[in-house]
């Protein structure tokens, strides 16, 4: 068994010290780190509310799979971290369509604070295709 780690351009790269994703080949499963609400291109949060910044962050987390050679219909399990439960229906209302039919596992928390003063961030365990 052995470790890879992923970097790809199409989302922001890390702001500490950490990979994008870590792929464990013996099990064939792709870990990807958390995503913000970041334009990949300008390094900022997208503007807008929680629906722009979760729209953004799982554009974000697609890259990152796609990179890894996995994509957002084999995710097995998400965590996704509001700075406020309020949002958790607009976060919905995004999330679905990013996972219309046949959604992953999912944990949904709040924290007292994000990276950048993000608004929410989104992390995945998906499977990789074979």
């Amino acid at each position: 068994m052995s470790r890879k780690t992923v970097k790809t351009t199409k989302a922001p790269g890390a702001i500490g010290p950490y990979n994008q994703a870590v792929i464990w080949q013996g099990n064939a499963v792709v870990f990807t780190a958390g995503q913000l609400g970041i334009n990949p291109g300008s390094g900022d949060l997208v503007t807008g509310g929680i629906e722009e910044q979760t729209r953004q962050a799982l554009v974000n987390v697609q890259a990152v799979l796609e990179a890894a050679g996995s994509s957002l219909s084999r995710v097995l399990k998400t965590t996704v971290f509001l700075q406020n439960m309020q949002d958790f229906t607009a976060m919905n209302r995004v999330y679905e369509a990013f996972f219309p039919s046949d959604p992953p596992a999912r944990s949904a928390v709040q924290v007292a604070r994000l990276p950048k003063d993000a608004l929410i961030e989104i992390e995945a365990i998906a499977g990789l295709d074979q």
